[in-house]
């Protein structure tokens, strides 16, 4: 049953992603990356096997279907290396290992942390990969900025939305 529900949330993200965000771009400095919130949301449990597959996955799906080969892939897959880590800090030391990353879990200060951190990373990595230059590195952090802005407040609403009760 969690397996489906994971398949219904990677789906919907990544179908939002290829055919809604992607088309978005702001000031052509940004465009939202809001299908990681996936890779945030999953359990902190999840082995790290598991979560660098679904974080390949996830982002070989979404270059298939934006044309950019192993951009999204390369980002995930770091991002998913660093999670553990980044979660290990951001979370209080007396929390159950075995819990759902969220505003309502972790609290607003250090969930806005992790989803910092971490969309830094994945953003920083896809803008560093298009780029692949720092002859204008002005426009370059600019983009990176801009980008964990926009995404950063996406993935906010997605998660206060998704766990209203």
């Amino acid at each position: 049953m969690i397996l489906v529900y994971r398949l219904g949330w990677f789906l919907g993200l990544v179908l939002c992603q290829v055919l809604i965000f992607n088309h978005i771009h702001i000031s052509e400095y940004a465009t939202p990356v809001l299908y990681v919130y996936f890779l945030f949301s999953l359990n902190a449990a999840i082995g790290r096997k598991a979560l660098l597959l679904w974080a390949f996955f996830l982002g070989l799906a979404v270059d298939v279907f934006s044309n950019t080969p192993g951009v999204n892939a390369c980002a995930c897959t770091l991002f998913a290396f660093f999670r553990p880590f980044i979660l290990r800090t951001q979370t209080v030391r007396d929390m159950i290992d075995d819990f759902s990353p969220g505003i309502s879990t972790m609290g607003f200060s250090h969930y806005l942390r992790y989803v910092l951190i971490g969309t830094f990373i994945l953003v920083g990595m896809i803008q560093l990969i298009e780029t692949f230059s720092f002859l204008r590195w002005e426009s370059l952090c600019l983009k990176i900025l801009i980008g964990i802005l926009v995404s950063v407040v996406g993935i906010l609403c997605i998660d206060s939305m998704r766990r209203k009760k």
